[in-house]
């Protein structure tokens, strides 16, 4: 007899975007849709990343998420909230470490990547970008706008969730929004808590084949969508 092998799970009917800003849980999130099955991009700086995953999150989503929008009408959008008090410190300390690299002549990150905090963080115009007010002021912007974009009318707020991960009951709900197969196993109470304290790289170090390459090749080699924002 042959060993019984299940179905692979259905992927959800819309795509999905986490537009939370950093530091607010996206590496969580991403590998709890890894365990749900759904292909993930964090970070998705080629065409082929956004259409082959299923969700994607962080940047440019975050700063990027009208024009998502428009190119995928009926996707899902999820927002992470963290309290200002514990979110200030952890994205002055990642800023710490990758100011160098956005640096926008010589630094090494991705020209998408250094777009999306200049955007949302003004770190081309302002003298300190890690001044926690500054950061504060960011912050609030950010979650004004996106909460208005996607409160605009009724039908567009329910491809919206809002989600605080320490939250008992946030899994279940970003399970339901995603609907499809998407199930949380009965002893996963809780989203992973990952990217702890100053470790930014857990994302990388996570092994799981559902993975998307960010800078995914396709068609069009690495090309990304033409929009402006």
């Amino acid at each position: 007899m042959q060993p019984h092998q299940s179905a692979p799970p259905a992927r959800p009917t819309s795509k999905v975007f986490i537009i939370g800003l950093p530091r607010t849980g996206t590496t969580s999130v991403s590998v709890a849709l890894l365990e749900m099955g759904l292909r993930v991009a964090h970070q998705a700086f080629t065409k082929q990343a956004v259409i082959l995953a299923d969700a994607v999150s962080d940047a440019p989503c975050f700063s990027d998420y009208r024009q998502l929008h428009s190119l995928y009408p009926d996707a899902k959008f999820v927002y992470l909230d963290r309290p200002l008090d514990a979110w200030v410190p952890s994205m002055q300390m990642l800023l710490s470490r990758m100011l160098v690299h956005l640096d926008q002549e010589r630094g090494r990150f991705h020209p998408l990547l250094k777009r999306s905090f200049g955007h949302i963080f003004g770190i081309y115009r302002v003298a300190d970008p890690m001044d926690a007010e500054h950061l504060k002021t960011c912050y609030q912007v950010h979650k004004q706008q996106v909460f208005d974009y996607f409160h605009q009318d009724q039908g567009l707020a329910q491809q919206f969730l809002s989600l605080q991960l320490e939250d008992p009951l946030s899994l279940p709900r970003l399970a339901n929004f995603i609907g499809g197969d998407a199930q949380v196993d009965s002893s996963q109470l809780a989203f992973p808590h990952l990217n702890r304290g100053r470790n930014v790289a857990s994302w990388d170090e996570y092994k799981h084949e559902l993975k998307i390459n960010s800078n995914l090749a396709g068609p069009e080699n690495r090309k990304y969508f033409n929009y402006k924002i």
